[in-house]
């Protein structure tokens, strides 16, 4: 007899009542934790164009920066700025606006975002925070900066197999549409990270951080309730969710799952209306000393052009990127690159 996985109650964190601007400064490097050897800057023309780009410390310096002549990717006297502190504190008290590469050399992650940004996305969050309660994973649900979506943010509490993170993200989405079936999550349009493995010669694709001071001021780039209402306290909501062990990131998958732990070997969640890819299956083998041992089914993924790869990532071209492009509006490819999502320097993800 076997039996379903059940969620335990999450157990009860302390939360400070005061924060200093050291307090604040250390629990977002806590959660929001990428790449810190490098970050992406938004940047706006003087056309009004918007976008993200590596921050170099010879960004513009006469004889040494050649843009737009020579882009980033391709220039040899780049020298990518670290994230500090100040870095941080710049962007909260709205000096500037920064992103974070959540796949880091290791082919790991500090936690997993699903964003939403279509029409429906207010329902479609609803329906997935609530698989997300039913389940026992802390979950943090924020209306990004443009105020028409939703990022919906897991964390660990230390890094994690980002194909195990991306294999949660994808057990929610299916249990999520075969819970509520009047719900087809159509607004849904991808994970972070993207891409189970470090791209050849890239960062992977960014998200941008939350709780920037100007969109802040106008309920925008906050956490919010159930209700999609912000909370009072932002920084008394952060210090109460409970990062994931990896232990935890396992169970969860068998729970997501109804603790068939997703043997289909399927590049697509069966959920109608839904139009971003979402990671292969990855199928429990056999136990090892704590964990499962995860393998993926083998198959080979095409790319938007026609070519072919049999990567790790289960989808994309052998540039890194997903190969089908997700989003409707147009944006910038690095030189070569055949994917609008592929995370190369340069590229506007």
């Amino acid at each position: 007899i076997t039996t379903e996985p059940v969620a335990m109650p999450p157990e009860p964190v302390p939360v400070p009542t005061q924060f200093t601007t050291e307090d604040k400064i250390a629990l977002f490097r806590r959660l929001f934790r990428g790449r810190d050897d490098i970050y992406p800057l938004r940047w706006e023309s003087a056309k009004g164009t918007l976008g993200y780009s590596p921050a170099c410390g010879n960004e513009w310096k006469p004889g040494i920066c050649h843009k737009p002549r020579v882009k980033c990717g391709d220039c040899n006297q780049r020298h990518w700025l670290p994230v500090t502190n100040q870095v941080i504190y710049d962007h909260l008290a709205g000096k500037q606006t920064i992103g974070v590469y959540s796949l880091l050399t290791g082919d790991s992650c500090y936690f997993l975002a699903a964003d939403f940004d279509e029409d429906d996305w207010r329902e479609d969050a609803k329906a997935f925070m609530q698989s997300c309660r039913e389940l026992g994973i802390p979950a943090a649900p924020e209306i990004p900066r443009s105020g028409k979506g939703a990022h919906i943010w897991i964390f660990f509490a230390d890094p994690v197999p980002a194909r195990e993170a991306r294999q949660l993200g994808a057990a929610l989405i299916s249990h999520t549409c075969d819970r509520t079936r009047s719900v087809s999550l159509a607004s849904y349009d991808r994970l972070f990270p993207n891409q189970d493995t470090m791209p050849k010669g890239g960062f992977g694709n960014l998200i941008a951080l939350p709780l920037q001071k100007q969109p802040r001021e106008l309920g925008r780039s906050v956490f919010v309730d159930e209700y999609l209402q912000p909370y009072s306290d932002q920084w008394a909501f952060l210090a109460s969710v409970r990062p994931m062990s990896r232990r935890d990131l396992v169970d969860a998958i068998l729970r997501a799952s109804r603790g068939r732990g997703l043997g289909r070997t399927e590049d697509r969640v069966r959920c109608r209306g839904r139009r971003g890819p979402v990671p292969k299956p990855l199928v429990p083998q056999r136990a090892g000393p704590g964990f499962p041992c995860w393998s993926r089914s083998a198959g080979v993924a095409r790319c938007g052009r026609g070519a072919s790869s049999a990567g790790a990532s289960g989808s994309g071209c052998g540039r890194g990127g997903p190969g089908r492009m997700l989003r409707r509006e147009r944006r910038e490819r690095a030189p070569g690159c055949s994917s609008r999502c592929c995370g190369r320097p340069g590229c506007v993800t």
